[in-house]
């Protein structure tokens, strides 16, 4: 290949690229218009619907199909993972026998676009046998599913991102965006604590934040502790040894101080001439046992230090472990 025929290459790759990003920009920018309209539209119809979540004592069952019901398991997740017990029924199924999961004291929420969508029918009759409040969302307001609701949540009858307006796009990121709008809302006004969430969140990354350290620390002979008068190249030995970068002061076997690598440079000129007492930084910073993990890490990402003493709830000054950073900040699943 010659120079001219390289440089045309190049040429035309770079305005591939360009292209690409330029329709990835106009796809986000629509629906972030369309984010803006849904916001503006939310009325008092919004606000009878939370009240009706808020006030069922069993189930939200929500129910969609295709598109519609795949951002309706999103938001039943959503729910339920706020507090609010909900799942997800899928409408064909439900014909053949999944109606008998909607019980009467349940509340059904139905997601389609268009709501004319036929599998549905069979779900709203039998909600309607049974007395179930339904609360609909979707775009046409005169739509058989729309008028057979208790509470009409009208989302903005927007052009899709797709170049001939087919592919749900747009508008399945309208009807997410008002799923979390709802189940948040819901949420807030259930005045949900952080200890409830924490219960509905055991595991991934969301459970591990909300822990307590303890789960986390490093205990016994794993912890650097050194006494005052320990003579500065054994404290070395000891901060060496255990890995974490600090070894903690002990006397009496309640914390005085910390020795951090900070410390150790600091005193440099030397070193080894001094005793612990005399290195240490005095007021160390701690957390005491129950502390989230979160809390904690904030805490060493203010400070800028990488590893933090747990001390005993009933003794601010008694160590009972460490945690590091790589311990709390280590990538997690979920």
């Amino acid at each position: 290949m010659d120079m001219n025929k390289a440089q045309t290459s190049s040429e035309a790759i770079a305005s591939s690229a360009e292209r690409m990003i330029a329709i990835g920009r106009d796809v986000i920018e629509m629906e972030a218009s369309a984010l803006g309209l849904l916001a503006d539209a939310l009325d008092e119809d919004f606000a009878r619907a939370v009240e009706l979540l808020v006030a069922t004592r069993q189930r939200v069952i929500v129910s969609g199909m295709g598109k519609s019901g795949h951002i309706g398991r999103k938001v039943a997740a959503t729910l339920a993972s706020t507090g609010t017990p909900a799942l997800f029924v899928h409408p064909a199924e439900a014909a053949h026998g999944d109606l008998g999961m909607i019980a009467q004291g349940d509340l059904l929420l139905l997601i389609s676009n268009s709501g004319a969508t036929p599998e549905l029918r069979a779900v709203i009759d039998h909600a309607k046998r049974i007395d179930c409040p339904i609360i609909a969302i979707g775009s046409q307001n005169a739509s058989p599913m729309m008028r057979s609701a208790n509470v009409r949540l009208l989302i903005p009858a927007v052009r899709e991102a797709c170049p001939v307006n087919i592919a749900p796009t747009t508008s399945t990121t309208v009807m997410l965006a008002l799923g979390d709008a709802l189940a948040i809302a819901v949420m807030r006004t259930r005045g949900l604590s952080r200890e409830r969430l924490k219960l509905l969140h055991p595991g991934g990354a969301i459970g591990e934040r909300l822990a307590p350290v303890e789960n986390l620390m490093h205990l016994g002979d794993a912890l650097p502790l050194v006494s005052p008068d320990m003579p500065m190249s054994k404290v070395v030995v000891e901060i060496s040894a255990k890995g974490f970068g600090i070894a903690g002061v002990v006397a009496d076997g309640r914390l005085v101080g910390v020795i951090t690598d900070g410390d150790l440079r600091r005193h440099s000129e030397n070193l080894f001439s001094h005793v612990a007492s005399e290195v240490m930084s005095t007021e160390p910073k701690t957390v005491s046992e129950g502390t989230r993990c979160e809390i904690a890490l904030e805490l060493l990402q203010q400070h800028r230090i990488t590893a933090i003493f747990v001390t005993a709830h009933d003794d601010p000054l008694r160590p009972i472990g460490l945690v590091h950073i790589h311990d709390l900040a280590r990538p997690r699943h979920g």
